[in-house]
């Protein structure tokens, strides 16, 4: 893996699909009065050699720019269609208004046929109000890319039964929705500063990661820090901190880290 430099990383969300608190739950988490457990739905961004890079638009995409002035984005890098991932599509046409150009779209196959299928007209020509997103699509597989000077990694994994898409710049890594890591995967991912990893609820779902099997995947790809992201309302902040193993921590939305 070639190194691009330090890499900064802000996660704007790191909640499940139903984000936290959960509408009419009074458990610890919800009731919780620390921010850390307030989760809008899981993006981050990552920033490389003046490039940024935005994992994800899920539906909050709007609220969390404005709470972290995030004015610019150079490409979008998509892991999959789910409605938390996708359905902030819509916002980016501020970026493109902002900018005035069309934004660079990176997804496998499955991820690009949902944009087409589901919002056709984010690849219109744009017009002079840019009063929509005007995206160029590029289908991605598991080889490296270059923009801006930046070395983008794809790293293909598994969400149940789809073929999904990690995220490696630099040494960090942003693994959302797994349920599994191919073996292929695996040299993709050594030699890491930051592992953002998904972790969803205590026991075990289909098409994520348990706590526990978190951790295990975690102490095999052997990052110097990993980060839990996606969870539900059922992992209270300073609970999972306490059983966490020495170099992971529980994620925030606003939580900023660099590589080193």
């Amino acid at each position: 893996m070639s190194r691009t430099g330090a890499v900064d990383v802000l996660l704007l969300g790191v909640g499940s699909s139903g984000g936290t608190p959960a509408l009419g739950c009074r458990c610890p988490t919800c009731s919780s009065s620390d921010p850390r457990n307030v989760r809008t739905r899981a993006s981050a961004v990552l920033r490389a050699n003046g490039k940024t890079f935005l994992i994800d638009t899920g539906p909050d995409l709007r609220q969390q720019c404005l709470r972290e002035q995030l004015l610019h984005v150079d490409a979008v890098l998509y892991t999959h269609p789910h409605s938390d991932h996708l359905n902030g599509i819509d916002d980016l046409r501020a970026f493109c208004w902002l900018q005035k150009t069309a934004l660079p779209v990176y997804g496998n196959a499955l991820m690009l046929s949902h944009i087409r299928e589901r919002f056709p007209y984010t690849l219109l020509q744009p017009n002079t109000s840019w009063d929509k997103p005007v995206l160029l699509l590029h289908e991605v597989h598991d080889q490296p890319f270059e923009l801006g000077g930046v070395t983008v990694q794809p790293i293909p994994l598994q969400h149940g039964t789809w073929p999904i898409l990690g995220w490696r710049i630099g040494n960090v890594a942003y693994l959302t929705d797994v349920s599994a890591i191919p073996d292929t995967s695996l040299p993709l991912l050594q030699g890491l500063d930051i592992l953002m990893l998904d972790c969803l609820r205590e026991t075990g779902h289909p098409t994520h990661l348990s706590r526990q099997q978190a951790v295990d995947w975690a102490q095999r790809i052997a990052a110097k820090q990993t980060v839990m992201i996606h969870m539900t309302h059922e992992l209270e902040y300073h609970a999972l901190n306490a059983i966490l193993p020495d170099g992971m921590v529980c994620a925030y939305d606003g939580m900023r880290l660099s590589s080193i």
